[in-house]
């Protein structure tokens, strides 16, 4: 099966790309679940009003519980990702820590892109600057957020006063990035209507030449060559 392929339905009249295969939306949809779970919970936590209306509606949850099943769930995206898909994986965590000159140039007019002008910006591959810098902080902050969140699950009565409150900063810091994170994710999601890329794992091959040009290129390449993956 080719790496990346055009969607071939008759009923389609604009030829499409797969962006993301079913392996790489499912540890999408797992990453999300975790993390709002663990972001409500912890919330309820930090915020005891939250606490006493969540409790209004449904009596029995326990934020506690939401929060440890989160965790577990969050901690075995990388496996999982591994699993159904470990090309997919690798390829993420390269290219996400690779800047070209064309990733530089894209992050010095990211301005326009965040205003919804992605016609004329720099060429891009797979992933733009802006999405390369959001996948990287993604990484950094999840492992941060999973080694600081271990050391106050099981480090009580090892760590002491003093490391536990450390635990407890960087955990809470890094969830604040990470939701920063989210929320430009959304919106980037929002202004570029990015959801159905997602859902359905195809984009148009129209719009992927305007924000992705140098991936196209390499998918007519790839296609032209019979190169498969």
């Amino acid at each position: 099966m080719n790496f990346f392929r055009s969607c071939e339905n008759a009923n389609h009249s604009e030829e499409k790309l797969l962006r993301y295969r079913v392996g790489q939306r499912l540890v999408h949809a797992v990453l999300a679940t975790s993390f709002l779970m663990l972001l409500f919970s912890g919330l309820m936590v930090l915020w005891p009003p939250l606490l006493l209306w969540v409790r209004s509606v449904a009596p029995e949850i326990s934020p506690g519980l939401i929060h440890r099943i989160g965790a577990v769930l969050f901690v075995a995206v990388p496996i999982l990702y591994l699993l159904v898909d470990r090309c997919g994986a690798r390829q993420l965590l390269v290219e996400s820590f690779t800047y070209d000159k064309d990733d530089i140039e894209w992050l010095k007019h990211a301005w326009r892109y965040f205003m919804g002008h992605a016609v004329g910006m720099p060429p891009q591959g797979r992933l733009n600057a802006g999405q390369k810098l959001h996948h990287a902080g993604v990484v950094i902050f999840s492992a941060t957020v999973v080694f600081s969140g271990l050391a106050l699950w099981f480090g009580k009565g090892y760590l002491g006063p003093a490391g536990l409150a450390l635990a407890a900063t960087i955990h809470g810091l890094s969830m604040l990035v990470l939701t920063v994170l989210l929320v430009g994710h959304l919106y980037f999601t929002f202004v570029y209507k990015a959801l159905s890329a997602m859902t359905t794992g195809y984009v148009p091959k129209e719009e992927a030449m305007i924000e992705h040009p140098k991936w196209v290129e390499e998918l007519e390449h790839q296609s032209a060559s019979g190169k498969s993956f």
